[in-house]
C-alpha cells in the first residue's frame, strides 16, 4: 500500500494546520503517529468507519481525524497548537486491527511560541 501525506508546516502556538494522507487503497483503518525529535513515535489518532474515531488522550479536544472513503483520503485537523505537537507526522493504513501496518513518508509540523 502507497500512502502519500502532505500538509505540514510551520504554524503558531495556538494555530491550525491540517494534514491530509492519500492511500492506494480503498476502506481499512486509517490514522496517524507521530515522532519527535529525540522521542519515539506515539500514535495520535484513527479511524476505521466514518463515525469509529480514537484519539490519543493529549490531542483529544484539539485534533479531528476525518476521511474521504471515496478519494481514499484521510484527514488531521489539528487546532490550538502547542509547541509539543512538533514532530513528524506519519500516516499509516491496515487492512483490518490485526493486519500488517503501511506507513507514509511523514510530513513536518514545527509550532512555535
Amino acid at each position: 500500500v502507497q500512502l502519500q501525506a502532505s500538509g505540514g508546516g510551520l504554524a503558531q502556538a495556538g494555530g491550525s494546520l491540517t494534514l491530509s494522507c492519500v492511500a492506494s487503497e480503498t476502506g481499512g483503518i486509517m490514522g496517524w503517529s507521530r515522532q519527535a525529535p529525540g522521542k519515539m513515535r506515539e500514535w495520535v489518532a484513527a479511524i476505521s468507519t466514518p463515525s469509529n474515531t480514537n484519539y490519543a488522550s493529549n490531542v483529544e479536544g484539539r485534533f479531528t481525524i476525518s476521511r474521504d472513503t471515496a478519494k481514499k483520503t484521510v484527514f488531521l485537523q489539528m487546532t490550538s497548537l502547542k509547541p509539543e505537537d512538533t514532530a513528524i507526522y506519519y500516516c499509516y493504513w491496515r487492512r483490518h486491527q490485526f493486519a500488517t501496518q503501511s506507513w507514509g513518508q511523514g510530513t513536518l509540523v514545527t509550532v512555535s511560541s
